[in-house]
């Protein structure tokens, strides 16, 4: 649950500038976080080598992919409708081969090939870089699979491809896989165990973005703070590294300073945090370059300790409330976003009203909020009954979606006669006469274009609000451009 899932993007397909000698089409579609988006670029820069090019017309595709997630039952059932609507295209095109990739793939290979014989061709987290070998192996007549987690795969000698159109913002993976077993969290049995990407292939691929024009990047991975370079392999066995090794390990703050002072024109963000891994150095590097986003996405999923304790997190509610103190000591002007289960097995009514109280607490900008889902595999879904009824769940965590639309109108609100700079990304959704950006606290912000561009750091005064947009006056560029 340690991801962000924006719906408005479920189901984007990827289309990419076309190779004149390529002739075979790719329709690739992402479902889940923004780990999966971006290993969609990795996967069609694999394929773009191998001949295909990229369509948004499923109907003339020669090689259909879904990219997928297995973070909640919803996005499960999502995934099985596309792949029943596919399979209808198939059959009118027997040629056209359909394969699965990402989590759900390593979860439920067995089913999809064997039982169901729904797909061609099943690729893990781990085994994009088989796509040429397996897609051979599918078009000899055979089905073909690698859901292999690697110890060392992570991606950094590819360059991929760009999904984001405006040319603006990038993801960039710095980790792949994750360590903390949390009990309802297919993560590590779907990406396997935590390693970190060589720091050099980072900052090539940000050069690259910056050369290509792009004006900020997000860090990326399912836990970026427990980051550790000491020249390969898991994070787990740093134990075991040489003195030289340890003496020369590069860890998330220093990373992040690095890019910070290497792109002091570019803005930097990442995702995801973890409370127990976020140390107080990591805060001061925040706190130190402006261009670093003053915005920190740190999942808590429940106020309660007792439900914290079966979730397996490593952290307390008060360990957690005393790393919020330290965020406002030394970043005052972060935004802070959470994560959010409401009924986990055996919650009660008192659990329920200490998360509720932890958000009182924090008062949150924005945040992702669940009802819990049995997720196959993990050690709830094992061990644990999941025992809170559906119509319990639902009562919960509508209220805890009021509380937070409350907070979200509430911190808002306190930018309304601030001056904020804006990356400009696009053309606002509600109106053709005005821009949309975010500003460092990743708030959307719209303004009248005026003689702004797309790509543009414009300081705003904001005017008014809604609980989850800021509206303004541009008053020129800002020192960033």
């Amino acid at each position: 649950m340690e991801k962000i899932i924006e719906e408005s993007k479920q189901g984007e397909s990827l289309v990419l500038e076309n190779k004149p000698e390529n002739t075979k089409k790719l329709f690739i579609e992402s479902y889940g976080c923004a780990m999966n988006f971006s290993d969609s670029e990795v996967v069609a820069s694999i394929l773009s080598d191998g001949g295909y090019n990229t369509t948004s017309v499923l109907e003339e595709a020669d090689l259909v992919l879904v990219n997928t997630c297995s973070i909640r039952d919803k996005a499960e059932q999502t995934i099985r409708k596309r792949l029943e609507k596919y399979n209808a295209v198939k059959r009118t095109n027997p040629k056209m081969k359909v394969g699965v990739l990402g989590c759900m793939a390593e979860r439920l290979k067995s089913q999809f090939l064997e039982e169901e014989k729904i797909v061609d061709l099943v690729v893990g987290p781990d085994a994009y870089k088989d796509l040429p070998n397996l897609l051979a192996e599918v078009e000899e007549g055979r089905d073909a699979i690698n859901v292999i987690l690697s110890k060392e795969e992570t991606y950094g000698d590819i360059s991929p491809v760009r999904l984001m159109s405006n040319g603006i913002t990038a993801l960039v993976s710095i980790t792949r896989g994750c360590d903390n077993m949390c009990t309802f969290c297919v993560v590590p049995f779907t990406r396997g165990r935590e390693r970190s990407r060589e720091p050099q292939s980072i900052m090539a691929e940000i050069q690259d973005l910056w050369n290509k024009g792009y004006k900020e990047v997000t860090l990326l991975g399912q836990n970026v703070d427990s980051y550790l370079w000491y020249g390969g392999g898991l994070k787990k066995d740093f134990v075991n590294a040489s003195e030289m090794q340890k003496a020369t390990a590069v860890d998330f703050d220093q990373l992040l300073e690095m890019v910070a002072v290497g792109f002091p024109k570019m803005r930097i963000r990442f995702s995801t945090s973890n409370p127990q891994d976020m140390h107080e150095s990591i805060l001061h590097v925040i706190a130190k370059y402006p261009n670093i986003c003053k915005h920190i996405h740190l999942p808590v999923q429940s106020g309660s300790n007792r439900i914290l304790k079966e979730m397996n997190r490593l952290h307390s509610r008060e360990e957690y409330m005393a790393l919020i103190d330290k965020i406002k000591a030394i970043v005052p002007d972060a935004s802070i976003s959470q994560d959010m289960i409401a009924g986990f097995p055996t919650e009660t009514e008192e659990d329920h009203q200490d998360t509720m109280s932890l958000m009182e607490y924090v008062k949150y900008n924005f945040g992702y909020m669940y009802s819990y889902s049995e997720r196959p595999g993990t050690l709830a879904g094992r061990k644990m009954k999941d025992d809170v009824d559906e119509e319990t769940k639902a009562r919960r965590l509508q209220e805890i979606v009021d509380l937070q639309q409350k907070h979200a109108w509430f911190r808002s609100e306190e930018f309304v006669g601030k001056t904020v700079e804006v990356l400009v990304e696009k053309v606002s959704k509600k109106s053709k006469d005005e821009f949309s950006g975010r500003n460092s606290q990743s708030i959307t912000v719209v303004f009248p274009k005026e003689n702004y561009k797309i790509g543009d750091f414009v300081n705003v005064k904001i005017t008014s609000c809604t609980s989850g947009t800021l509206k303004g006056e541009a008053v020129g560029l800002s020192s960033m451009n």
